[in-house]
């Protein structure tokens, strides 16, 4: 599975989760937060990247 694969597609329909069995929801979900974890870390990232220009060439 690639990180892809994690993504919904733009106007698509919602994954139809009863044909999962209750082990791979689990690890769907564990997938999901890491995905979350790792999307949250960039955004602290970009914004520590951002402050550092911002202060460098003085915007606010």
């Amino acid at each position: 599975m690639t990180d892809d694969d994690l993504l919904p597609k733009e106007n698509a329909k919602p994954y139809d989760l009863d044909i999962y069995s209750i082990e791979e929801l689990e690890d769907r979900i564990i997938r999901l937060k890491e995905e979350i974890i790792r999307c949250e870390g960039k955004i602290v990232s970009k914004k520590a990247s951002l402050d550092a220009a911002n202060a460098l060439f003085g915007k606010k």
